[in-house]
């Protein structure tokens, strides 16, 4: 059954459908399109109006499922919250605490983490000193702390310089490797760097699923001169999903999908 969210009265999805295994999947679109809406319910942060979603095997209709699934999840909101009093290490660990790791492994996998980030020179430095950039990084070093077999993030490269950003992206495609990444963002560059399959999302619903490959190529079948001055052919093929989207009477059977989904999954 497809997974619908709503707030209030307006509907943030509408009948979702999709399935995310191992590696790196981008949820591309512009704001308001359904996207946070979708990674919070991924994260069981948020409960559907309808549907069903099932991560890491998992049904998260029962409670006693959702608290096992948390441990093996990692997740960094486009709004991240954090102690300022507390160190990047000790922040880190109290998440660790929370994902109730081995207390004789949270040392070790603390430093890794942080080490991963960039951010072993300012371990031991208070979270609130650190400038916008460094505390997304501190947000990226506890959604991995846990080694998660499902890592999500929302608009995880707010904040960092574009060195960060080319360091961030490689980090995402080393962890893609061995667990379920999925990527929120607007920024279609950060899906064609990283990611290896592409959700566009608009309005609630699934305009294009596909590889980012494919993406690209429908981009490289967009005239250069589109008139949205795109030049990226990755940037050509958004637009230009978006506006075969916009273009159809929307369902399910008409919808640019050149993926397969079998219900609201996430994991393995």
């Amino acid at each position: 059954m497809g997974l619908t969210v709503t707030h209030r009265r307006a509907i943030a999805l509408d009948s979702v459908d999709l399935d995310f295994g191992t590696g790196v999947h981008g949820l591309l679109g512009p704001n308001g399109a359904g996207k946070t809406s979708l990674i919070r319910v991924l994260a069981t942060v948020a409960a559907p109006a309808g549907g069903r979603v099932e991560l890491l095997g998992q049904d998260m209709t029962a409670h006693r499922e959702r608290s096992r699934v948390r441990r093996r999840l990692g997740y960094l909101p486009q709004e991240f919250g954090f102690y300022p009093g507390f160190t990047v290490r000790e922040f880190v660990a109290y998440v660790a605490w929370l994902k109730e790791m081995p207390a004789c492994s949270v040392a070790d996998a603390v430093e890794r983490a942080v080490e991963r980030v960039g951010l072993m020179d300012r371990i031991d430095a208070k979270v609130k000193t650190l400038s916008g950039g460094m505390v997304r990084r501190v947000g990226i070093a506890q959604a991995i702390v846990n080694e998660p077999d499902l890592l999500l993030l929302d608009e995880p490269t707010t904040g960092l310089d574009p060195e960060q950003r080319v360091d961030f992206r490689a980090l995402l495609r080393e962890v893609g490797t061995a667990c379920a990444v999925i990527v929120s963002t607007h920024l279609a560059e950060d899906v064609a760097a990283a990611c290896e399959q592409v959700t566009l999302m608009e309005s609630g619903r699934v305009a294009f699923r596909g590889t980012t490959a494919e993406l690209r190529e429908l981009g490289e079948a967009t005239p250069h001169d589109a008139p949205d001055g795109t030049v990226s052919p990755i940037e050509r093929g958004y637009t230009a999903a978006l506006r075969l989207h916009r273009a159809s009477s929307w369902d399910p059977g008409t919808a640019p999908d050149t993926g397969s989904g079998s219900g609201s999954k996430a994991g393995r």
